[in-house]
């Protein structure tokens, strides 16, 4: 197995770090990448005011996610436990225990690579691993590795692994100037739309934004970092489709959007964590609910959209998404229909859904409705009482 192991500061981890760590382990043919945030980076203090290494972890974590590798990623807090400097000799030590038998190869960037010789204990960490060296800037070619590869080999012996590549085009920022850039209200450019909306949702590095009077924009990228990266591409389409909706039948496009943003940002909370917000924010759960996670993600997520982010207006869109209820109001049947058909959805009646969607929305809404009583039946689970009034609802055309 070959373990690609990446160390750094991630503070904060941006588009720059992913796009090399994909190169890296592509180049390596890597069965693992091993993201580890430092606890204590030897060759530099974190400037004051830095995140957390708990809210470090977490951006490095979603920064990760974003691969949508999940069986091949990982981060590893084995340094932010570790008491004093984070050496990376210690790192490749207790990675070596916990991958026995291993490959490992460490990844880095050029800086990193033409001062290895000056780290803690060089010689032990060109033992240990391998060495993958990135360049971040299409000036970073072999004139510029050559010299410290032949350096090396030299000092240490011709056993010892070195790969560099290059990546042309690579996003090439200090994560100095990004910080300063975050706090004068710039930046984003710079860093996947969920980190970034982490950053807001903490107000890291001066960023200090208001939550509940956030831009589409904003508002998308904060919900995005609340969910895996593999719900985005449902959220995305829910998002249009509501929007094209919204257009159709005479609704506000912007609500709807939010409504489609907002309306899995609970999706992946732990069933301790739904019952919290619903118990917190006051929302009467039954018996049925309050067992399933899929009916609870819809409560906890309109009380966050509503009390977290100042979207009052698409509470009940958000609370009704899953189940639907008798008498809905037309956002409420647009975002559940936007969610039940958009683009991503494959399923035999999917057609016919859409068709509907545009021309007897009514009947969109009894047909969502009908398909889903038809699951639970056949999945044996209990059908919620507002699914059923849905149904006899817009079959009857009442």
């Amino acid at each position: 197995m070959k373990i690609g192991i990446y160390g750094g500061s991630f503070n904060p981890p941006h588009l720059g770090h992913l796009a090399a760590a994909r190169a890296a382990a592509a180049a390596l043919g890597l069965d693992k990448l091993v993201f580890v945030p430092a606890g204590l980076p030897p060759h530099k203090e974190l400037p004051p005011g830095s995140p957390t290494g708990s809210q470090r972890f977490a951006m490095t974590q979603i920064a990760a996610d974003q691969l949508l590798l999940p069986e091949v990623t990982e981060v590893w807090d084995a340094e932010l436990h570790r008491e004093g400097k984070s050496y990376t000799a210690d790192t490749l030590k207790e990675a070596a225990r916990r991958w026995p038998g291993g490959e490992l190869w460490l990844l880095m960037g050029t800086d990193m690579f033409l001062t290895l010789h000056q780290w803690h204990e060089p010689e032990r960490i060109l033992t240990m691993a391998g060495v993958c060296a990135f360049g971040r800037t299409e000036a970073d070619g072999e004139a510029v590795f050559a010299p410290q590869r032949d350096y090396l080999s030299k000092t240490y012996g011709d056993g010892i692994r070195i790969t560099t590549i290059s990546i042309p085009g690579l996003v090439d920022i200090s994560s100095t100037r990004l910080r300063g850039e975050l706090a004068a209200g710039a930046g984003r450019e710079f860093l996947p739309e969920a980190v970034y909306g982490y950053i807001l949702r903490e107000k890291l590095y001066g960023t200090n934004a208001d939550l509940k009077r956030l831009s589409l924009e904003d508002l998308r990228c904060v919900s995005y970092s609340m969910v895996y990266a593999k719900r985005l591409a449902h959220i995305r389409g829910c998002e249009e489709e509501a929007a094209r909706l919204a257009r159709r039948w005479g609704a506000d496009e912007d609500r709807m959007r939010r409504a489609a943003i907002l309306h899995d940002c609970t999706k992946y909370l732990s069933h301790e964590e739904h019952l919290a917000i619903c118990d917190k924010y006051g929302i009467a759960l039954e018996p049925l609910e309050r067992a399933t996670d899929k009916l609870l993600h819809a409560k906890s997520g309109a009380a966050l959209a509503k009390h977290i982010f100042g979207q009052d207006d698409i509470y009940d869109a958000i609370l009704y998404h899953t189940t639907a209820r008798a008498g809905m109001s037309l956002e409420e049947k647009l975002l559940y229909i936007a969610d039940y058909m958009e683009p991503n959805r494959d399923f035999p009646e999917v057609g016919e859904l859409r068709r509907l969607a545009y021309s007897d929305l009514d009947g969109a809404v009894g047909m969502g409705a009908s398909l889903s009583m038809q699951e639970m039946v056949q999945r044996g689970k209990e059908l919620h009482h507002d699914t059923l009034g849905a149904y006899e609802y817009y079959r009857k055309g009442t």
